[in-house]
């Protein structure tokens, strides 16, 4: 080998020891670099504790049947119990659930294994979540939208009336055929909450408005949101805003289909920013609920030795509940109408009903 071509092996060697060096070092002071802070961001990603947990611990999180990939807000918990874990090196994990009688089951294979806080997601695992929390005193669990009188359960609510009026003005102040839509899935106190505060959103900000309201009756069923959809655009609205878990993709299948043929209607999604999943090319906005940020805070104060029992209601002074950032589709002066409203609910000058 002549001494030209050993020249230029060592220098090649030379740069790959020199570039993997400096990829170490990068890793080790952005151990987070993947999932960056998103304080501002109400997708939901990149959510941080907000204060590094003493002790790392074991969270467990049962789904109701809409499932984790839901779109909604039990893939936002799970979001949320994942960057808990990113952030913190607790372990996370989920079981879903298949029906009503899969919830005592799966939030008892979490108790039985020791898990340190097992959650429940969803108003419909009440009743299993007091049964499995009375039977074993010595665990901790918590459940979101549902609450649960327990020693040992926090119980996380939202007060969804007030980032659904807020919606209620978006679609009041954009419709163009004064006539707007509310899909909902099971018709319980917690999405009633959402219709009820739409309605009065809207009727905030035109009182001669029409709202027509259908509950599905499922909370897992696309093909049901999406024939509920129909049955609502095809009576004149433009606008449909959903409360229905999975079943609302229907509500968004339905509304794609129709933006295709230049139908000039929009979808409001729910729970997560749910424009970044269908699009903004259909949907208008979203009501945001930060699940993921109640599910963060809870397991950190688990870590930390301060777990509290009890209710926690969480609305728009809480920065829990209302729009995306985001909002591309919203002209400024709705956004500012929309923000005089939500300083006059936050100041306690407008009421939302809730029943």
């Amino acid at each position: 080998m002549n001494l030209q071509r050993k020249s230029w092996i060592l220098l090649f060697v030379f740069v790959m020891v020199f570039t993997l060096a400096l990829a170490g070092c990068g890793g080790k002071n952005n151990p987070t670099a993947e999932q960056p802070p998103a304080e501002n961001n109400n997708s939901g990603a990149g959510e941080k504790p907000a204060e590094e947990p003493k002790k790392t611990i074991t969270v467990g999180m049962v789904t109701d049947v809409g499932g984790v990939n839901d779109n909604s807000f039990n893939q936002s918990a799970w979001e949320g119990l994942q960057t808990f874990e990113a952030a913190t090196g607790s372990k996370v994990s989920y079981l879903q659930s298949q029906g009503d009688a899969d919830y005592v089951p799966n939030l008892n294979q979490f108790v039985k294994n020791g898990t340190d806080l097992t959650w429940g997601i969803g108003f419909m695992m009440s009743d299993a979540i007091k049964q499995v929390a009375d039977q074993n005193p010595d665990s901790k669990l918590a459940i979101i939208d549902g609450e649960v009188e327990a020693p040992n359960v926090a119980s996380i609510t939202f007060k969804e009336q007030e980032g659904s009026f807020l919606v209620g003005v978006v679609a009041a102040l954009m419709t163009k055929s004064n006539k707007i839509g509310f899909v909902g899935g099971a018709e319980i106190p917690v999405i009633k909450r959402f219709e009820l505060g739409f309605v009065a959103g809207v009727n905030a900000a035109n009182p001669d408005l029409k709202v027509i309201v259908n509950y599905t009756g499922a909370f897992d069923a696309p093909d049901q949101g999406k024939a509920a959809a129909a049955t609502i655009y095809n009576d004149g609205a433009d606008i449909i805003f959903h409360a229905a878990g999975s079943t609302g993709d229907g509500v968004f299948n339905e509304g794609i289909e129709r933006k295709k043929k230049n139908s000039d209607i929009w979808v409001i999604g729910v729970d997560k920013d749910q424009a970044l999943t269908f699009g903004h090319e259909i949907t208008l906005t979203s009501m945001v609920k930060r699940v993921d940020k109640a599910v963060i805070q809870i397991s950190t104060d688990l870590a930390n030795g301060n777990f509290k029992s009890g209710k926690q209601n969480l609305g728009l002074s809480d920065n829990a509940v209302g729009l995306p950032d985001n909002n591309p589709n919203v002209p400024d002066d709705v956004l500012q109408k929309v923000k005089e409203f939500a300083d006059k609910i936050v100041k306690g000058e407008i009421e939302v009903p809730t029943a």
